[in-house]
């Protein structure tokens, strides 16, 4: 991939990009945060309905496994057919798999329009940015505001899901988790298709011919297999772990980097992956800054019902400090960023996850007053603005308009993969049913990943730091 350093001097004097294009891909880009948190207070309801069979758990997995797949897959379609005509198609599926669940008659049947949700959802960010950096370098703009635009959308909806999803479930059933999309994706749908006028974004117009060639079909089964079995091995492990997966694992990647090597046109090409060492150094941090995220989004609600006896409302409502910084602290890393760069854009979003998982490793407990439990919620909502807005602006600068949407397509996936390792974490560090010492081992699991990322960022010779004034082609 190649890639372009901005010089953070000349994208301060340019123009933002116009908030009626970024507002408008950024309503569709909700969708994904809000489907794969509401579902965690909906999961008693659906079980209630279908019964606590083993397939269940396949409600929330398969959403993201989905997801996982599909979303460099979007990013490349949007670069080959057109960002729009796929954001646009993407909704429509959402729009499809909402309906499906809706007259869902068995778990099986759920499962199944969850996956559409879930490939629908996949589209939106990666394209939404494709997008913006097509209007931004069409016009002269810088795409910096833009992204802050998406990372507030996505950090908000995240935190709020699990309360907004509670009052949703607790006055209309779980089905209601599944209708909510519906005017949603109507009103993203006009939107973007009135707002978001950027043209064709992403080259020429292909033929079906050249597009099945440019897609690398065998390279998309290929990733799916790869992805997949890294996922099914993962959530395995908190159950019944499928070893053989292990050697399949290997044999697939083994097969995905050779034929990646080889193709004239790659889905990801590998080569240049190892190349730019500041995109593939960005996503390894995002693994483990995911993994950590989501061991307090799914581990503290998890926490406060078991060992503090809340409903699933009072746990959400416990947890909006996290949103609520979370807005906060992303509106002011962007402010970090324009003025000192990525590195101490992500010091201080590293710093922050230290000082919560040491909070949660020392004083949380379930005799804690309530206003502690606040307040290390409002700590924890500083990291994840700061870090998405760190590293998404790093991939951003390091990518052109062409692999933008691909390369935020693989940051989405490690993020899923991040969330089903956060399972497997909970699961080692705390068990079935979190008390106050699960509690505390998953802080300190939390303050070493704090200091490993610190280490990192600190370290890093790819930082694409604002002083640096030339361009660079990894």
């Amino acid at each position: 991939m190649s890639a372009t350093v901005a010089d953070a001097g000349l994208a301060q004097k340019s123009p933002s990009v116009p908030f009626r294009v970024s507002g408008s891909v950024a309503t569709g880009s909700i969708l994904q945060p809000l489907n794969s948190s509401m579902i965690a207070v909906a999961i008693v309801g659906i079980a209630a309905q279908f019964g606590s069979s083993s397939g269940i758990t396949w409600v929330i997995s398969g959403l993201y496994i989905a997801t996982a797949v599909t979303a460099p897959m979007a990013g490349k379609l949007g670069a080959l057919l057109g960002a729009r005509k796929v954001y646009l198609g993407g909704l429509a599926l959402v729009a499809l798999g909402s309906i499906a669940g809706l007259l869902a008659p068995s778990v099986g049947w759920l499962i199944f329009s969850r996956i559409l949700v879930g490939i629908g959802t996949a589209t939106q960010y990666p394209n939404a940015m494709t997008m913006i950096r097509g209007y931004a370098e069409r016009h002269g703009a810088q795409p910096r505001t833009a992204i802050t635009t998406l990372a507030i959308c996505s950090q908000a909806v995240v935190a709020l899901g699990p309360t907004l999803g509670g009052l949703l479930v607790g006055a209309f059933g779980w089905q209601s988790i599944m209708w909510i999309n519906l005017p949603i994706v109507a009103f993203s749908a006009v939107a973007v298709t009135k707002f978001a006028k950027v043209g064709f974004v992403g080259g020429i117009s292909v033929s079906g011919r050249q597009l099945l060639h440019a897609l690398d079909v065998a390279g998309v089964v290929l990733f799916l297999g790869l992805v997949s079995s890294t996922m099914l091995f993962l959530l395995s492990l908190t159950t019944d772990p499928v070893w053989w997966l292990i050697p399949v694992w290997v044999l697939v990647l083994a097969l995905f980097v050779q034929w990646e090597r080889r193709v004239d046109e790659p889905f990801i090409d590998v080569r240049a992956l190892a190349r730019n060492r500041a995109l593939s150094a960005t996503l390894a941090r995002t693994l483990l800054t995911y993994t950590a995220f989501y061991c307090v989004f799914f581990g503290i609600p998890q926490w406060l019902q078991y060992s503090r006896g809340m409903s699933a409302t009072e746990a959400g409502l416990t947890m909006l400090p996290v949103a609520v910084v979370g807005i906060g602290s992303t509106l002011f890393a962007s402010r970090t960023y324009r003025r000192y760069g990525v590195r101490r854009t992500l010091t201080v979003g590293t710093c922050a996850l230290l000082v919560g998982g040491l909070l949660l490793a020392s004083v949380e407990s379930s005799t804690a007053p309530i206003v502690v439990l606040l307040l290390v919620a409002a700590v924890l909502g500083i990291p994840n603005g700061f870090n998405n807005i760190g590293n998404q602006n790093l991939i951003s600068s390091v990518t052109s308009v062409e692999e933008v949407g691909t390369a935020i397509g693989m940051y989405r996936t490690v993020q899923y993969i991040g969330a089903n390792l956060s399972a497997v974490v909970l699961q080692t560090t705390a068990g079935h049913v979190i008390g106050d010492d699960g509690l505390h081992r998953t802080g300190w699991f939390i303050a070493v990943a704090g200091v490993l990322l610190l280490i990192g960022v600190l370290m890093s010779r790819n930082m694409g730091d604002r002083r640096s004034t030339n361009a660079s082609t990894a």
